[in-house]
Protein backbone atom coordinates (compact mmCIF):
# COMPACT_ATOMS: atom_id res chain seq x y z
CA UNK A 1 0.00 0.00 0.00
CA UNK A 2 1.35 3.40 -0.87
CA UNK A 3 0.05 6.84 -0.02
CA UNK A 4 -0.86 9.53 -2.49
CA UNK A 5 0.79 12.94 -2.35
CA UNK A 6 0.08 14.67 0.91
CA UNK A 7 -0.57 11.57 3.00
CA UNK A 8 3.01 11.37 4.21
CA UNK A 9 2.89 15.02 5.23
CA UNK A 10 -0.36 14.43 7.14
CA UNK A 11 1.20 11.54 9.06
CA UNK A 12 4.38 13.51 9.66
CA UNK A 13 2.40 16.52 10.85
CA UNK A 14 0.55 14.30 13.36
CA UNK A 15 3.81 12.90 14.71
CA UNK A 16 5.38 16.36 14.94
CA UNK A 17 2.30 17.78 16.65
CA UNK A 18 2.44 14.97 19.21
CA UNK A 19 6.14 15.58 19.85
CA UNK A 20 5.56 19.33 20.24
CA UNK A 21 2.82 18.72 22.82
CA UNK A 22 5.03 16.41 24.85
CA UNK A 23 3.14 13.27 23.82
CA UNK A 24 5.00 10.22 22.58
CA UNK A 25 4.78 9.94 18.78
CA UNK A 26 3.47 6.39 19.18
CA UNK A 27 0.09 7.73 20.39
CA UNK A 28 -0.60 9.24 16.97
CA UNK A 29 0.21 5.91 15.34
CA UNK A 30 -2.42 4.22 17.51
CA UNK A 31 -5.12 6.38 15.91
CA UNK A 32 -6.23 4.35 12.92
CA UNK A 33 -9.32 4.05 10.79
CA UNK A 34 -9.11 0.48 9.46
CA UNK A 35 -11.25 -0.06 6.35
CA UNK A 36 -11.97 -3.58 5.05
CA UNK A 37 -13.24 -3.57 1.48
CA UNK A 38 -15.17 -6.54 0.10
CA UNK A 39 -17.36 -7.31 -2.88
CA UNK A 40 -14.68 -6.76 -5.52
CA UNK A 41 -15.52 -8.62 -8.72
CA UNK A 42 -11.88 -9.50 -9.42
CA UNK A 43 -8.31 -9.17 -8.14
CA UNK A 44 -7.49 -7.00 -11.15
CA UNK A 45 -6.17 -3.47 -10.56
CA UNK A 46 -6.08 -1.69 -7.21
CA UNK A 47 -8.39 -0.07 -4.68
CA UNK A 48 -8.36 3.70 -4.15
CA UNK A 49 -9.47 4.89 -0.69
CA UNK A 50 -10.09 8.50 0.29
CA UNK A 51 -10.77 9.92 3.76
CA UNK A 52 -12.71 13.21 3.90
CA UNK A 53 -13.21 15.34 7.00
CA UNK A 54 -16.27 17.51 7.55
CA UNK A 55 -14.17 20.42 6.23
CA UNK A 56 -14.13 18.69 2.82
CA UNK A 57 -17.81 17.65 2.86
CA UNK A 58 -18.53 19.47 -0.40
CA UNK A 59 -15.73 17.56 -2.17
CA UNK A 60 -17.02 14.10 -1.13
CA UNK A 61 -16.71 11.74 -2.98
CA UNK A 62 -15.82 13.18 -6.38
CA UNK A 63 -12.77 15.32 -5.57
CA UNK A 64 -10.25 12.90 -4.07
CA UNK A 65 -7.52 15.53 -4.35
CA UNK A 66 -9.38 17.47 -1.62
CA UNK A 67 -9.47 14.49 0.78
CA UNK A 68 -7.55 14.56 4.07
CA UNK A 69 -5.81 11.32 3.05
CA UNK A 70 -5.71 8.98 0.06
CA UNK A 71 -4.38 5.44 -0.12
CA UNK A 72 -3.90 2.78 -2.76
CA UNK A 73 -4.39 -0.83 -1.67
CA UNK A 74 -3.52 -4.14 -3.31
CA UNK A 75 -6.28 -6.66 -3.88
CA UNK A 76 -6.10 -10.26 -2.70
CA UNK A 77 -8.92 -12.78 -2.87
CA UNK A 78 -11.32 -10.01 -3.96
CA UNK A 79 -10.66 -8.03 -0.78
CA UNK A 80 -8.52 -5.04 0.19
CA UNK A 81 -7.62 -3.06 3.31
CA UNK A 82 -6.88 0.64 3.79
CA UNK A 83 -5.45 1.87 7.10
CA UNK A 84 -5.62 5.61 7.68
CA UNK A 85 -3.16 6.28 10.51
CA UNK A 86 -2.51 9.33 12.67
CA UNK A 87 -6.10 10.54 12.27
CA UNK A 88 -7.31 13.31 14.58
CA UNK A 89 -10.74 13.19 16.24
CA UNK A 90 -13.52 14.52 14.04
CA UNK A 91 -16.29 13.68 11.62
CA UNK A 92 -15.21 11.80 8.51
CA UNK A 93 -16.45 9.84 5.50
CA UNK A 94 -14.62 7.28 3.36
CA UNK A 95 -15.02 6.66 -0.36
CA UNK A 96 -13.61 3.62 -2.16
CA UNK A 97 -13.10 2.83 -5.86
CA UNK A 98 -12.07 -0.46 -7.50
CA UNK A 99 -9.61 0.96 -10.04
CA UNK A 100 -9.64 -2.13 -12.27
CA UNK A 101 -7.33 -0.71 -14.94
CA UNK A 102 -4.94 0.96 -12.44
CA UNK A 103 -5.24 4.39 -14.06
CA UNK A 104 -5.64 6.13 -10.68
CA UNK A 105 -9.22 7.34 -11.21
CA UNK A 106 -12.83 6.25 -11.42
CA UNK A 107 -13.82 5.45 -14.99
CA UNK A 108 -17.35 6.43 -16.03
CA UNK A 109 -19.54 5.94 -19.08
CA UNK A 110 -20.82 8.70 -21.36
CA UNK A 111 -23.52 9.77 -18.88
CA UNK A 112 -21.21 9.71 -15.85
CA UNK A 113 -22.21 6.35 -14.36
CA UNK A 114 -19.29 4.47 -12.78
CA UNK A 115 -17.82 1.63 -14.85
CA UNK A 116 -15.84 0.43 -11.83
CA UNK A 117 -16.92 -0.57 -8.33
CA UNK A 118 -17.65 2.16 -5.80
CA UNK A 119 -18.47 2.27 -2.11
CA UNK A 120 -18.72 4.59 0.88
CA UNK A 121 -18.74 4.40 4.66
CA UNK A 122 -22.12 3.56 6.23
CA UNK A 123 -22.86 1.78 2.94
CA UNK A 124 -24.14 5.18 1.78
CA UNK A 125 -25.65 5.26 -1.69
CA UNK A 126 -26.65 8.20 -3.80
CA UNK A 127 -29.88 8.84 -5.65
CA UNK A 128 -29.23 10.00 -9.20
CA UNK A 129 -25.61 10.72 -8.26
CA UNK A 130 -23.00 9.96 -5.63
CA UNK A 131 -23.88 9.73 -1.92
CA UNK A 132 -23.85 12.85 0.24
CA UNK A 133 -21.21 13.38 2.93
CA UNK A 134 -23.94 13.41 5.59
CA UNK A 135 -25.06 9.89 4.60
CA UNK A 136 -21.50 8.49 4.77
CA UNK A 137 -20.31 10.52 7.79
CA UNK A 138 -19.20 8.94 11.07
CA UNK A 139 -17.71 10.31 14.27
CA UNK A 140 -14.14 9.32 15.09
CA UNK A 141 -12.86 9.89 18.65
CA UNK A 142 -9.40 8.35 18.34
CA UNK A 143 -8.04 4.86 18.89
CA UNK A 144 -8.89 2.14 16.38
CA UNK A 145 -12.08 2.21 14.36
CA UNK A 146 -12.96 -0.72 12.09
CA UNK A 147 -15.14 -0.03 9.06
CA UNK A 148 -16.45 -2.43 6.43
CA UNK A 149 -17.32 -1.24 2.94
CA UNK A 150 -18.89 -3.47 0.29
CA UNK A 151 -18.37 -2.29 -3.27
CA UNK A 152 -21.22 -1.83 -5.72
CA UNK A 153 -21.00 -2.15 -9.48
CA UNK A 154 -23.67 -0.17 -11.30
Amino acid sequence: MRGFAGLGMIGLAGVLAGAASGQAPASAAENVIHVEISGLRSDKGQVLCALYSSDQAEAFPKKADKAVARLTAKIAERRAVCDFTGVASGTYAVSVVHDENSNGKLDTNFIGMPREGVGASNDAKGHMGPPKFSAAAFRYDGGRLDLKIRLNYL
